[in-house]
This record gives C-alpha cells, sequence and structure tokens, in this order.
C-alpha cells in the first residue's frame, strides 16, 4: 500500500497563486509516475499534470502555461505550482500515483479543495 497525503489547498482570488504538495509513503518501490488529478462539481475526474520517473511531464491543456509540476524523489514529494489561478480552476485536487510491481497498481490521496474567486 501507498500512502498519499495532499496539502496546501485553499481559496484565492483570480490571478493568485498556491501551491500543493503531496508525499508518499509506505510500500513506494516501483513507483513510475506521480501526479495531480482534479475534479469539479458536476464533472468527471481529469488529470491536471503527470511527472514520470524519467522527468517527462504532461499537462492538461487547460494549465499549460499556468501550472507547474516538479518532484522530490529524495523526499517521495510531488508539487504542483499554480499561478494565474481562474475560477474554473475550482476543484478538489488529488494526488495520484503509479505503480508496477507484477501489476499496474494506482493510490489515491484524500483530496485538498482549491477554491478560486471571481
Amino acid at each position: 500500500q501507498v500512502q498519499l497525503v495532499e496539502s496546501g489547498g485553499g481559496l484565492v482570488h483570480t490571478g493568485g497563486s498556491l501551491r500543493l504538495s503531496c508525499v508518499a509513503s509506505g510500500s513506494i518501490f516501483g513507483i513510475y509516475a506521480m501526479g495531480w488529478y482534479r475534479q469539479a462539481p458536476g464533472k468527471q475526474r481529469e488529470l491536471v499534470a503527470a511527472i514520470a520517473n524519467g522527468g517527462s511531464i504532461n499537462y492538461a491543456d487547460s494549465v499549460k502555461g499556468r501550472f507547474t509540476i516538479s518532484r522530490d524523489n529524495a523526499k517521495n514529494m510531488v508539487y504542483l505550482q499554480m499561478n494565474s489561478l481562474k475560477p474554473e480552476d475550482t476543484a478538489v485536487y488529488y494526488c495520484n500515483v503509479k505503480k508496477y510491481i507484477n501489476s499496474y497498481l494506482e493510490y489515491w490521496g484524500q483530496g485538498t479543495q482549491v477554491t478560486v474567486s471571481s
């Protein structure tokens, strides 16, 4: 099992910034990617950004140029720097890790609320 704990959500005005953090613990051997998803009320959960062990990064088109994902492998942490926030970024943000040990596994954090007021 992998445990994920997120922090850094909150309420900001349009144009503001927030930094989300997520620390992974437990059986972390085999993790090959870490990332962030979000889910707004009434919508499906969607990928925001992900970073693989080799450093390749994938962003949702809606956040390109505004959000930056980074990772500290020594601390088993992944971060999401969110700038120029918009009301449509309001959602619960979930940390996600993907792992492979004989089979593909996926783990989720509990989620952290990000609210952007107009």
